[in-house]
């Protein structure tokens, strides 16, 4: 059994008077007994049968845009598992659930442990204030939300989100890492640090 699992849900994203259909990835990192979840979008029951009978240990948002969140609640409640979300998503995530905040705090540097696997968070802000990355050095692998995808940055061109920010975080923080290391996205496919860092200066010429 990988310990990387992968499933696609589909549904919408709503922010500034806005409604776009997309699809998002949804990420479980665990074995037969245990898993964590990255990002519960649209679709709970399905996420729900992908974790199964195992213990779901916690719930790790990358950033709180709804389409990554919308279903954070439901399976916490479903599973008994904490939200776990940068405090400086707060104003995102009231967009969302008012009425429900998250259980713990992401912080950069902070280890999370799943099944003998250790996710690292990155502090990555940009595409949104507190956006957060998930490094796992031993299966060479990076989880990173919606601040870097196969092509490119996050958008920047929305309420809270900033180009030069998310810039600066990945150039910082990504590209410092291994070029063999996955990147295993929000939205669309997979690629590498390797294919992904010759382009920084491009991307700043392009502004996006």
């Amino acid at each position: 059994m990988s310990p990387i699992e992968h499933l696609v849900t589909s549904g919408t994203f709503s922010l500034d008077g806005g409604t776009w259909e997309v699809d998002n990835n949804v990420w479980f990192i665990g074995d037969e007994r245990e898993v964590l979840v990255i990002d519960p979008a649209h679709d709970a029951d399905a996420v729900a049968e992908r974790i199964g009978d195992r213990r779901l240990t916690a719930i790790v948002c990358t950033h709180a845009h709804d389409d990554h969140v919308n279903q954070a609640p439901v399976l916490s409640d479903r599973f008994d598992a904490p939200i776990l979300l940068d405090p400086a998503e707060a104003p995102l995530w009231k967009l969302a659930h008012p009425d429900r905040q998250p259980d713990r705090e992401l912080s950069d540097g902070q280890v999370i442990a799943v099944a003998g696997i250790e996710l690292r968070v990155l502090s990555t802000p940009g595409h949104s204030p507190g956006s957060a990355c998930l490094h796992v050095p031993e299966l060479k692998t990076i989880f990173t939300g919606d601040t870097l995808f196969q092509g490119g940055p996050g958008a920047t061109g929305r309420s809270y989100s900033s180009f030069d920010t998310i810039i600066s975080s990945i150039s910082r923080d990504l590209l410092a890492l291994p070029g063999e290391t996955t990147v295993h996205t929000g939205h669309g496919g997979s690629t590498t640090i390797g294919d992904e860092a010759p382009h920084l200066e491009e991307w700043r010429a392009r502004g996006y």
